[in-house]
């Protein structure tokens, strides 16, 4: 369609026209739209290992992209406690002598222990359960406690391994097999499934756990596929029980916001963007491919060979019945009283997205890893 300027619009009243549009265009209402990216230096700490951990893949993705992003940016991502461990650098943030952090809920608690109500393993149980994390009241209070006692903005959430489990030198398939061994375990509510399980557990970061283990000062260690699978020589034998069977865990994205509030707004919406829309996506998958390519990898239907061994319906029950509400217990033991309606809040809704959202209703699941192989590293 042709369009044409009225006979009573022209000359002067042209003029008078593109005036008004400039103005309109240069309101002070989008000054903020037309401030200019400004590059950043970002350090990141991850208390995981590094390539070809999946987080570490998603966080190397993160790196090139910011720097595409925002050209001029740079990326420093410190793994294993090497700049500081998960609760070192939570109090670095809020002081605002740590930019970015890729942290634990459940190694958080040793700052701050409301983060443990959302931790504990047979709850989220399925992907799409898990997938539903962030839209919980208990993650969003949590989300809120960041942000007005620490100083911290969290993003969003990510996803740990879809299948944590516990490694050793010898094939761990009943609670009995735990009993009166030294595990490495990720943080203080997996202390009380060990304790219940009847294990001696170790509170250990992860850098520390393959010397640990090849020394005998550790028997095993709870961990993701992706930990399990640096440190598979030291501990051969790997066992899961079904979805967050035997650790339920998961990271937080956050951002000091003392380091947060001296950027534009620009520059902000362009990491947030990045990060809820291309980071956290992205590890979804990633993490969800990992887990596919070491169980087709490492997998074993029999438990007296080494690799991962997913255990079958009666023998994840016998785990769960020598668990009982151990975690439940032991996180109000550990928390202020206002915090334990929300340890009975978390367990509620994590159970009704389980059964709300059974197996093979998540979209990750329906991943074409083929195209996500280029991001892990390749065979020489």
């Amino acid at each position: 369609m042709k369009l044409s300027l009225s006979p009573a619009i022209s000359g002067v009243s042209c003029f008078a026209l593109a005036a008004a549009v400039a103005i309109v265009v240069a309101s002070p209402a989008d000054v903020s739209a037309q401030e200019k990216l400004q590059p950043v230096t970002i350090r990141l700490v991850a208390d995981h290992p590094p390539v070809p951990h999946p987080a570490a893949i998603s966080q190397t993705y993160f790196q090139k992209r910011l720097a595409e992003v925002i050209p001029g940016s740079e990326m420093r991502i410190y793994h294993a406690g090497a700049l500081y461990t998960v609760p070192e650098a939570l109090e670095a943030m809020g002081e605002g002598n740590l930019e970015m952090t890729w942290g634990q809920f459940g190694k958080t608690a040793a700052s701050d222990k409301w983060m443990n109500v959302v931790a504990g393993p047979m709850l989220l149980t399925t992907p799409a359960a898990m997938e539903k994390f962030d839209t919980f009241e208990t993650v969003g209070m949590l989300k809120e406690r960041f942000e007005k006692l620490h100083n911290v903005k969290v993003f969003g959430t990510a996803h740990m391994s879809m299948y944590m489990g516990a490694g050793a030198k010898h094939r761990l398939q009943k609670p009995d097999d735990l009993k009166a061994r030294k595990i490495r375990s990720m943080g203080p509510a997996e202390n009380a499934a060990l304790s219940a399980w009847g294990a001696s557990p170790v509170t250990m970061t992860f850098g520390d756990v393959p010397p640990a283990l090849q020394t005998g000062v550790l028997d095993g260690l709870l961990t993701s596929l992706g930990g399990w699978n640096s440190v598979r020589n030291q501990a051969p034998y790997f066992t899961v029980a079904g979805i967050n069977g035997i650790v339920g865990d998961y990271y937080w994205i956050g951002a000091s916001q003392k380091w947060w509030s001296k950027l534009n707004k620009t520059t902000q919406a362009a990491i947030e963007k990045l990060i809820v829309e291309e980071v956290l996506p992205f590890q979804h998958k990633i993490n969800w491919c990992n887990d596919k390519r070491v169980l087709d990898q490492f997998g074993t239907s029999d438990p007296s060979k080494p690799g991962i061994y997913v255990l079958n319906a009666s023998e994840q029950e016998a785990f769960a019945k020598a668990l009982g509400d151990a975690t439940t217990k032991w996180v109000k033991a550990n928390s202020p009283a206002d915090a334990h309606q929300w340890a009975d809040r978390f367990a509620k809704e994590a159970r009704a997205a389980s059964v709300a959202h059974p197996m093979g209703t998540s979209e990750v699941e329906k991943t074409d890893c083929a195209q996500m192989a280029q991001y892990f590293p390749q065979k020489k």
